[in-house]
């Protein structure tokens, strides 16, 4: 199976539930417009991805399965994907083991031996998306550990473009402005408190 690799630029902004709410209507978002996906996540026992602002992650959505290697990159974060089979993911999530030499290169490159990486559980999202003006909106309610939360996210091509949709929305809708972490930094900065 092949590769590809896109540059992600995106805005986020943690929601309150009641924003959450507000957005959904806002947009006209029906119930059957959601719809699940698992996010599971890898790492070294010293979490040395996290240390390079990288992640490590198979996406399971309806059927399908996704390995996503994000990189930092000058316009915001290269991501190598690559579709996998369910015997693919279940094997990786198994062993531990990325049987794939392109990302195991990427990994090499930022001296992480793919050998150690281990697997370090799942956050699974009620998603809802929207394309609006230049870009894709992003709706999630995710659950991880003991935690749910919500945020927006807006995926687009121009940065300056999305950055001015992004802030106007949000003002509109007086919604404030909140530093966001993503999704797998949520997730450790959990797993980590839970310890």
């Amino acid at each position: 199976m092949s590769h590809n690799q896109n540059i992600e630029i995106e805005f986020k902004n943690m929601l309150t539930k009641e924003e959450y709410a507000l957005l959904l209507t806002h947009f006209h978002i029906q119930k059957e417009e959601l719809f699940e996906q698992e996010n599971h996540y890898f790492d070294t026992s010293d979490f040395a991805l996290k240390k390079n602002h990288s992640a490590l992650r198979i996406r399971k959505k309806k059927e399908d399965y996704e390995l996503t290697l994000k990189q930092p990159h000058r316009d915001g974060l290269l991501e190598t994907n690559k579709i996998l089979s369910k015997e693919e993911s279940d094997a990786i999530f198994a062993t531990g083991k990325i049987n794939d030499e392109q990302i195991s290169g990427l990994l090499l490159n930022m001296n992480i031996n793919p050998a150690s990486i281990l697997y370090f559980g799942s956050l699974r999202t009620i998603r809802a998306e929207k394309q609006i003006g230049n870009g894709l909106l992003v709706l999630d309610h995710s659950f991880y550990l003991k935690k749910e939360d919500y945020e927006l996210e807006f995926e687009v091509s121009n940065r300056e473009k999305g950055e001015i949709y992004f802030t106007e929305l949000l003002s509109t809708l007086k919604i404030p402005v909140r530093k966001t972490k993503n999704k797998v930094r949520r997730f450790y900065e959990e797993k980590y408190k839970q310890k």
